[in-house]
């Protein structure tokens, strides 16, 4: 792949950002969108906007096969066997509360345990925390001890047990970039008859995935970072666990037939589509997903991967700079957090901004990790398909100029 070329694709990326030429790292946070999907959105609203389902005018029948058509494109890219196990939501954070609610609550009790890391997204702990709140079951958590380290599957299996019914985790930090063994994970879980709960956030827009072959329960993703469009995601569950679970929320779709003695529900994966759902941006994710696949996401996950290897030890030539995360870039993806001693990440971020540079300073929705790393807070740059090197340089660059001004 050429990232120069694929540039072209995104109107944003000419932009100027106080005069100086954008470069955009705050890729984990949000991607930026390539023409195509921006006119997918255009079309859909200026030549075939309807509600979908219900309808039997031309127009609705237009949406509704657009909006089935990009749940095959999804499903597709993320290797599922069957579009009806792929249910549109908000975005990962919806997809994991679903689970959570729908599945788990009416399955866990007291003696249950809801297994974790202290890596996690707010959006992987605090939706078990309130399960197991309304339940009685433990969460418990895998606490990793040397952030330069790949967590390994074997550390694992000491915290699984009969009793675990639920192992929930991000297959790539939004922090230290590193990744999990899935695969392993899965097999790990299963032994003991546990389902694993994957957050996907960071690892499905750029990582080749496989449920199947992965053996994945329950996969959940957010579109806007994977190029589609904000407010739409999607949420893979293996049909026999989606079939057993309950209603997430009520009305619209997700109904067969409802009379005021009670109601019946609607088959995969409506059952979990309430409301009129977020047409267009299903539709644009559905682009974002061709766009995706024409790439190849083992050819996008490798040019992360050369760009992590090229920034990494650039970086740990500047002095006084802490980086988060294994050095090996073959455990982990393109995000690189890092503090610069003596300065707080939002004012590194604002001298970078002040350089046309976007990177995230905070402690980016993952306190227990910022906790378990002694700090507050991090500055944050991640990378996908069409970040270069030359970009990286530039990072390094406003970086001297920050330790510059702040002396």
């Amino acid at each position: 792949m050429d990232p120069q070329a694929l540039r072209a694709d995104f109107p944003i990326l000419g932009r100027r950002i106080a005069g100086k030429k954008l470069v955009y790292l705050d890729n984990a946070a949000s991607s930026q969108k390539p023409a195509p999907v921006i006119a997918a959105l255009d079309d859909y609203y200026e030549n075939t906007h309807s509600n979908v389902h219900r309808g039997i005018h031309h127009l609705s029948q237009l949406a509704t096969d657009a909006y089935e058509q990009a749940r095959v494109k999804v499903a597709n890219l993320i290797g599922a066997a069957d579009p009806a196990e792929l249910v549109w939501v908000r975005g990962a954070t919806e997809g994991l509360n679903l689970v959570a609610q729908a599945w788990a609550r009416p399955r866990l009790g007291p003696g249950d345990e809801v297994l974790v890391t202290n890596i996690e997204h707010h959006s992987n702990i605090v939706p078990w925390q309130l399960v197991c709140d309304q339940t009685g079951a433990k969460l418990r958590w895998y606490s990793l001890q040397d952030h330069r380290r790949r967590p390994e599957p074997a550390e694992f299996a000491a915290l699984i047990s009969e009793r675990t019914k639920v192992v929930a985790l991000t297959a790539m930090s939004n922090v230290l970039g590193v990744t999990l063994d899935v695969a392993e994970l899965a097999s790990l879980a299963h032994a003991v008859g546990a389902v694993l709960v994957v957050d996907g956030a960071q690892s499905v827009p750029n990582q080749p995935i496989d449920v199947v072959a992965q053996d994945v329960d329950f996969l959940a993703f957010s579109g806007h970072k994977m190029l589609g469009p904000t407010g739409i995601g999607g949420l893979y569950g293996k049909r026999e666990l989606l079939e057993e679970a309950e209603p997430y929320q009520g009305g619209g779709d997700m109904i067969a037939t409802v009379a005021m003695e009670g109601s019946t529900w609607n088959r995969l994966p409506y059952k979990f589509e309430a409301g009129t759902p977020d047409i267009a941006g299903a539709i644009g994710l559905g682009v974002a997903a061709d766009y995706l696949a024409a790439i190849g996401l083992q050819e996008i996950w490798e040019h992360e991967q050369r760009l992590t290897e090229y920034a990494l030890p650039r970086l740990a030539e500047i002095p006084d700079l802490q980086i988060y995360g294994p050095p090996d870039p073959r455990f982990r993806g393109g995000v690189i957090s890092f503090n610069l001693e003596g300065l707080h990440p939002h004012d590194l971020g604002q001298v970078l901004d002040s350089e046309g540079i976007a990177v995230r300073a905070g402690h980016h929705c993952a306190q227990p990790l910022m906790g378990a790393l002694g700090v507050g807070s991090t500055a944050r740059a991640s990378f996908y398909l069409y970040n270069t090197e030359n970009e990286i340089d530039a990072l390094i660059a406003g970086i001297g100029k920050a330790r510059e001004f702040f002396g």
